[in-house]
């Protein structure tokens, strides 16, 4: 009888296996179902969208010629297909350049290849000049190579163009750490020289474009010396935005005669209250460069100081050229639906101004309390107390817009909450911190955290 009851739970045991193995064969098939209907589903509300709702509503600016400077764009495979991916500029003999760049130790081939080039340059030269920009890949930690593909790239363009090596720059933007394939740049040299162009500002601006959603340009005119001048450039830049600039390339040139010296002064204060006073992620680039070249075709008395009164107006009307850019880069901050700005006064001084609005602007917690129109002051209060700036909480003061939030160490009596929120449903928004210490004020430019960012960032090699 024992055998018997043996065989018959061996039998059930054996039955029930099957049982199992027929329900695992079931799941099994209804999950290849459900991921085959989730690969042709269209994409989720999340997805990222083809151009920033921030983007300007007027497109790309009608940028007019620039005496002395010529343009192209053109394919050449680098990662992007079917789009142009490297872009060339040529500047007239007798121009003045000068640039600025990150501060990165880990800072890219072409950076300090820049670097070293504009450190050697003559005081004036005769000779013409030309940039050479791909996207796609950085050539950034990529080691000796990096270099050599650097010299490779600018030592072709230079016996192309007829140029002293030295007067040819070159910039790379996109993945790190890939060595950058030089002959698919050099291969598309010839197109590039061929096709240059005075208005070829867009297709320029669009072949360096990277995770950007829209293609950033900016000019200005003023009169100087009884002579209209023109400044006009582009720039990229989406994700890896932080002070010390950011995964960002600008290229912005004028007909003014402006003397060599005088140039990178003024272009290193622009910069600072432009392209360094903006962060959408708080991380510094390898890449960052910006580039000024001013090629003297307009006739005005040459510029030779920034504090002159020619000097002053120039450098006005070119720090209005970089912050417009720089704002677009905001603007098209991966992700983002909110422009914001965060102004803080009061404080014990200057710098300690700076580290406050930044340490407002870079904080994930209000950004994402602003992507979510949730007025939450209390992280505004956290982002002041860490920034490691003299702070006094009873003399804090918070605004949203017009809307007094809190004072004197707590909420406001008059604030309400709705009002808070209704104001938080901008695409532009001001976050106004005074510390009542002192006459620091400083002023940075971010934009809100959205999921579309770890969307972009997690794909971005992909």
């Amino acid at each position: 009888m024992a055998k018997k009851d043996k065989a018959a739970k061996a039998g059930a045991s054996k039955t029930e296996v099957d049982d199992l193995k027929r329900k695992l064969n079931k799941l099994r098939k209804k999950l290849k179902a459900e991921r085959a209907a989730v690969a042709e589903a269209p994409a989720p509300e999340t997805s990222v969208p083809a151009v920033s709702p921030l983007a300007p509503k007027e497109g790309f600016p009608a940028i007019p010629a620039i005496d002395g400077v010529r343009l192209a764009a053109a394919p050449a495979g680098v990662k992007y297909k079917n789009r142009n991916d490297v872009m060339l500029v040529e500047i007239a003999p007798g121009s003045s350049v000068a640039g600025v760049f990150t501060r990165s130790s880990t800072r890219s081939a072409p950076v300090r290849d820049c670097e070293d080039k504009l450190a050697a340059l003559d005081k004036d030269s005769e000779q013409g000049f030309a940039i050479i920009v791909n996207s796609g890949n950085s050539n950034a930690f990529t080691g000796h190579a990096g270099q050599q593909t650097v010299d490779e790239v600018t030592g072709t363009l230079a016996k192309l163009m007829g140029l002293p090596n030295g007067h040819v720059f070159s910039a790379s933007t996109g993945v790190i750490g890939e060595p950058l394939p030089a002959a698919r740049i050099t291969d598309a040299m010839t197109a590039l020289r061929d096709g240059l162009d005075a208005g070829h500002w867009e297709p320029a601006a669009r072949a360096i474009m990277t995770t950007d959603t829209f293609a950033k340009g900016a000019m200005a005119e003023v009169e100087i010396d009884g002579q209209t001048v023109h400044i006009a450039g582009f720039a990229k830049g989406s994700g890896m935005i932080a002070p010390d600039m950011a995964t960002m390339l600008g290229y912005v040139f004028t007909d003014a005669a402006v003397s060599r010296p005088a140039l990178q002064s003024m272009l290193k204060s622009a910069t600072n209250g432009s392209f360094n006073a903006i962060t959408v992620d708080s991380d510094t680039s390898t890449s960052d460069t910006v580039m000024l070249a001013a090629t003297g075709k307009a006739g005005n008395r040459r510029i030779t100081s920034a504090r002159s009164a020619d000097g002053q107006v120039f450098a006005a009307a070119l720090q209005d050229v970089l912050r417009d850019l720089a704002l677009q880069i905001v603007r098209d901050g991966e992700g983002a639906t909110k422009l914001v700005e965060v102004r803080v006064t009061g404080a014990k001084t200057p710098r300690d101004a700076d580290k406050v609005a930044r340490s407002i602007a870079n904080s994930p917690l209000v950004k994402t309390a602003i992507a979510g129109e949730d007025p939450n002051w209390g992280r505004v209060v956290m982002a002041v107390g860490k920034s490691g700036a003299t702070a006094d909480r009873d003399l804090l003061t918070i605004r949203f817009g017009d809307v007094l939030v809190a004072e004197k160490g707590w909420v406001s009596p008059t604030y309400s909450e709705e009002a808070g929120a209704a104001y938080m449903t901008g695409e532009e928004l001001l976050v106004a911190v005074d510390l009542g210490l002192g006459d620091g004020q400083a002023t940075v430019w971010t934009c809100d955290l959205t999921h579309q960012y770890i969307s972009i960032n997690a794909d971005y090699r992909s």
